[in-house]
């Protein structure tokens, strides 16, 4: 498919149908995280959301995209497999909708999901607990298994529970994605 500018107005429209504030699809290194990052605070800040807000937005897509990063290295994943596709949104009531997907081994995905089933199945005391317990635990550098006290932050710092996907591809490994409400 090659991009017109019939289809470059359509693309435009959606993400304005969407409110979407920005949008990268692409292989993600750690300067680009940081660029990205720096205009997701200026645009936020610009549109009057308080300090905790942009910070909270700010942290959460910083944790997924190093998340993406990290994984991606340790799997010793390609440039085109470490591809991250990063999308941040206005949503419902003044919130921002963070979401982030990657390629991942299935076996990986499918731990990964659990874990985010079982903490979005937490209230704020209990994400608070795990938070503590998880800080005494020691870091792990098993692919699959780092997802810890990132995770558990994430959720801290939602308005809602966390959302994750994931969707097998051709390749036998599956396309995972994370939906955070800040």
């Amino acid at each position: 498919m090659t991009i017109s500018n019939t289809n470059l107005i359509s693309l435009r429209e959606f993400f304005s149908h969407q409110q979407i504030l920005i949008c990268f699809n692409g292989p993600i290194s750690t300067n680009l995280i940081g660029e990205i990052g720096s205009a997701l605070k200026d645009h936020i800040e610009s549109n009057d959301a308080t300090e905790l807000e942009v910070m909270d937005v700010f942290s959460v897509y910083i944790e997924m995209s190093q998340n993406i990063r990290n994984y991606a290295t340790i799997r010793g994943f390609s440039e085109s497999e470490s591809s991250a596709t990063v999308v941040i949104a206005a949503a419902e009531a003044g919130h921002y909708a963070v979401c982030a997907g990657n390629v991942v081994a299935m076996e990986d995905g499918q731990v990964l999901l659990k874990r985010i089933q079982e903490l979005a199945a937490c209230d704020k005391a209990e994400l608070k607990l795990l938070y503590k317990q998880q800080l005494r635990q020691p870091h792990s550098r098993t692919p699959g298994q780092g997802a810890g006290l990132g995770l558990i932050e994430i959720a801290r710092r939602s308005s809602q529970p966390m959302e994750a996907s994931l969707d097998p591809l051709e390749t036998g490994r599956a396309f995972f994605s994370l939906r955070a409400i800040i």
